[in-house]
């Protein structure tokens, strides 16, 4: 149910309740008003109480009122242009505002709008969903819901998240797989294939570089895109989705491109984990938190935010490949 009412009203928050039983509530912000009511019914039907915060300029015109429990903001761009700073600037001040109340925050955009999202979110660890479904969005609030109650009972270990992930990525195959089903065939997308084809970097050889202060070598970063090749070519004879790994598919990315000495985007590195970019940018957040990766703010650009492995994993990655015996195993 979508409530429209203006910041002094009571509201009260009774239908659905999160991971620890308290009442939840869903603050919806975007420039398009239909997508807000569509968006809005979903929840609604999910059992989450709604507020219609307006549009993004709103959080730029006064105090920021209409705060939920979970925070969702749709901000997609069209074309190859990013987002403006109209956005950028409200999506800054929400971000700090919602870490400040301890509330959750989902953002969806699109590719193109994907690393301006990404660099001016950097205190209320978000959700970043890029071109989600119905189904995800509904799926993104329960599962925020769900981190939220953990964290209130104990505090989760890196064993948990990874777990939350990986049943996260299961259930989101599962919402995907029910929107297919009510699409017609010619509508249906495979977001994989086309990060794959569309996944383009300089490939120019590079002297090896050392891996964080040790002694361990890195190996000549055209051996691990020739990896990264023969692990893309076994789509040609299986199905993709049997070779998931986003994880190592962005290690070895950015293992290869630090001996290129290119700088990656946080959009580049989602298409190199072939697998739909909501799911790659999750694994890459979980990873960035985990001090697997870090992130490396552009001093050109104070939107944009590059990721880099961080000394340990460089020096995990040298040991990695340094263990590996033959051709013939880096092939496998």
């Amino acid at each position: 149910m979508l409530i429209n009412a203006a910041p002094q009203a009571d509201f009260s928050y009774d239908i659905a309740q999160d991971g620890a039983g308290l009442p939840a509530r869903v603050a919806i912000y975007g420039e398009n008003a239909s997508l807000r009511d569509q968006i809005a019914a979903d929840l609604g039907g999910a059992g989450f109480r709604t507020i219609d915060g307006g549009s993004i300029a709103a959080l730029l015109e006064g105090p920021i009122a209409l705060l939920g429990d979970v925070v969702m903001v749709d901000c997609a761009v069209t074309g190859s242009r990013g987002l403006d700073a109209m956005m950028l600037a409200g999506l800054a001040r929400l971000d700090m505002r919602v870490a400040r109340a301890g509330a959750k925050l989902i953002v969806s955009t699109s590719m193109a709008g994907l690393d301006d999202v990404f660099a001016v979110l950097d205190q209320s660890a978000p959700q970043i969903l890029i071109s989600p479904s119905r189904a995800e969005r509904v799926v993104a609030v329960g599962r925020v819901m769900g981190e939220a109650g953990a964290a209130r009972v104990r505090e989760m270990s890196e064993e948990d998240r990874l777990a939350l992930l990986r049943l996260s990525q299961q259930v989101e195959a599962i919402a995907q797989s029910l929107d297919r089903m009510t699409q017609p065939l010619a509508q249906q997308s495979h977001p994989a294939a086309t990060l794959i084809s569309g996944y383009k970097r300089s490939t120019e050889p590079a002297p090896a570089v050392l891996a964080g202060s040790g002694q361990t070598q890195l190996p000549d970063p055209r051996m691990v895109r020739q990896v990264i090749a023969n692990r893309q070519a076994r789509a040609r004879f299986f199905d993709a989705e049997l070779f998931g790994d986003p994880a190592w598919d962005m290690l070895l990315d950015l293992t290869a491109a630090h001996g290129e000495g290119a700088q990656v985007s946080v959009t580049s590195l989602c298409i190199a984990a072939a697998v739909p970019a909501t799911t790659a940018l999750r694994w890459l957040t979980q990873m960035v938190e985990s001090g697997i990766f870090v992130r490396v703010p552009d001093p050109a650009d104070k939107r944009r935010a590059f990721i880099a492995l961080s000394d340990r994993s460089l020096t995990a990655m040298a040991g990695n490949f340094a263990s590996l015996r033959s051709p013939m195993t880096l092939a496998a």
